[in-house]
């Protein structure tokens, strides 16, 4: 079985954009695919927030997707959150093109990343490893320019 989602970001300036999400199978790794424009060149922080609420802006999504309570790290880290996806890179036409496959977020059982929200930030991630208390919180990622929630897609 298949299982697919979608994410149309929006945020308050020029940067928006949509993600498609695929896992084929409960164990399967999740493959993401999508384009974000509006982006200054260079990487920007891209992960999966805890909330799929959005009535504040961006911020009402809260905090990384974490049940696990883990601290934040990069996507090829074993511990991290779950929600900890790194960096997409823009690049000089301000588009970042997405082209993710991830074994630890999923589609599917008790730690859906469904009916979360995506966030793309201001920064870039430095995946934990900044050397201070919000480096493992949030990778030092700054603002969040774009987000949207995650839906369950055709």
């Amino acid at each position: 079985m298949v299982v697919k989602a979608v994410c149309v970001l929006k945020g308050a300036g020029e940067t928006s954009g949509v993600v498609h999400f695929e896992q084929e199978g409960d164990t399967a790794a999740v493959k993401l695919t999508g384009e974000i424009i509006g982006l200054t060149p260079g990487e920007h922080g891209f992960h999966v927030h805890a909330f799929g609420d959005n009535t504040n802006g961006c911020i009402s999504a809260g905090p990384h997707f974490n049940p696990h309570n883990n601290t934040h790290a990069g996507p090829t880290d074993e511990q991290r959150h779950v929600g900890d996806l790194g960096n997409v890179t823009a690049g000089g036409d301000n588009i970042a093109k997405i082209d993710i496959t991830d074994k630890i977020i999923t589609l599917t059982g008790q730690h859906s990343i469904i009916g979360r929200t995506m966030v793309i930030h201001e920064k870039a991630d430095d995946l934990g490893k900044g050397g201070n208390d919000e480096s493992l919180k949030t990778g030092n990622a700054g603002a969040r320019l774009a987000c949207g929630v995650i839906g369950i897609a055709q």
